[in-house]
């Protein structure tokens, strides 16, 4: 099949921000897509673009599909008013599952808050 692989681990893998579900339906979709991404080391790091910050911090995967980040450093830049930075940085923290679904990862926040979609980075 040529259906993508789900990794076996984000370990070393790239997103970028494709769209936003939240839990009541409403859907948040970036101006462009590579000023928001993820990229997941393989030391158990992340580093993050959230439109016009950068941040950096450690996650962790306590069994299948799930995640977790930890407290992150990130640059305190001001985004312009249509930026997504705001939304990124409340629901972050509250991210606690993960799954590859034809390509994308949909990363979920606890108590159906709702979930990020990102593709692979180019």
């Amino acid at each position: 099949s040529l259906a993508p692989q789900e990794p076996a681990s984000l370990a070393g893998t790239s997103w970028q921000f494709v769209k936003f579900t939240g839990g009541d339906g409403k859907v948040l979709i970036p101006d462009d897509k590579s000023k928001y991404t993820v990229n997941f080391g393989a030391d158990g790091r992340f580093n993050v673009r959230f439109d016009c910050n950068r941040g950096f911090g450690g996650w962790k995967s306590a069994g299948k599909n799930q995640i977790e980040f930890g407290a992150m450093g990130l640059t305190r830049a001001m985004c312009g008013p249509e930026s997504l930075h705001d939304h990124f940085l409340r629901q972050w923290p509250h991210v606690r599952s993960y799954v590859v679904r034809n390509g994308n990862l949909h990363l979920a926040l606890m108590a159906d808050g709702g979930i990020f979609e990102f593709e692979p980075a180019p």
